[in-house]
């Protein structure tokens, strides 16, 4: 534990994936905030429905994720923040695009960073991270994305479609070669090129209430 955070490895590439436990000084009144938002369906690929974040939010915590970054990531720089919310996961599994039953990657950069809070009290499901079975792939930056996405297609093409399902441990196509346990108030910060899936259980939850659903802050960061 190194000043509010700790650092692990993941998979072969020991990539690092920082906890912070306790992130935020008022987790309820996130809460708060989030139960009287406005949610609106998600971009880009989240299974789920997103709400605006107070506005000082990340900004005050930002020289604690600076500092985390700095110490795992070993990237230095001006960390700037490209886009936050509230998230909670909503589709049923039998509406889920392909994309959204596989593994992936939030961006291709090596100096983007990804960050999620988990803001339910029962703590809830996780976030799970994985290796490609037939490249080995754990991450995949823009040199390896021709390389990955081209096999990956291929397999869809012979091996048939993943079922309309969340991904849950391993499967035919990827390795599950990590799970990081949600925990409330809980957050982690790890590169945008691991790929990762959220560990939505087939018994989920999967309400738009912010009361009752997977609620989380998720967030995207640059290095300058």
């Amino acid at each position: 534990m190194t000043a509010g955070f700790a650092i692990s490895y993941v998979g072969r590439e020991g990539q690092p994936l920082v906890t912070l436990d306790d992130f935020a000084p008022d987790p309820d009144a996130l809460r708060t905030a989030a139960i009287g938002s406005q949610f609106g369906p998600a971009a880009h690929y989240y299974p789920g429905v997103r709400a605006t974040l107070p506005a000082d939010y990340m900004v005050g915590r930002m020289p604690l994720i600076a500092a985390a970054i700095d110490a795992a990531f070993g990237l230095h720089g001006k960390v700037a923040l490209i886009d936050a919310s509230f998230s909670i996961v909503t589709r049923p599994p039998g509406l889920l695009s392909v994309q959204q039953r596989l593994p992936h990657c939030d961006a291709f950069a090596r100096r983007r960073i990804a960050f999620i809070q988990y803001l339910s009290p029962d703590g809830g499901d996780g976030t799970a991270f994985y290796r490609h079975r037939s490249t080995g792939f754990e991450t995949v930056d823009e040199a390896r994305r021709p390389i990955f996405f081209g096999q990956l297609d291929a397999e869809l093409r012979l091996g048939g479609l993943p079922p309309s399902a969340y991904v849950a441990g391993d499967t035919p196509l990827f390795e599950q070669i990590a799970l990081a346990e949600a925990r409330y108030n809980r957050a982690l910060l790890y590169p945008s090129y691991l790929l990762h899936s959220g560990a939505i259980a087939p018994d989920a939850v999967l309400s738009a209430d912010p009361a009752a659903g997977r609620l989380t802050i998720t967030a995207f960061l640059t290095v300058e």
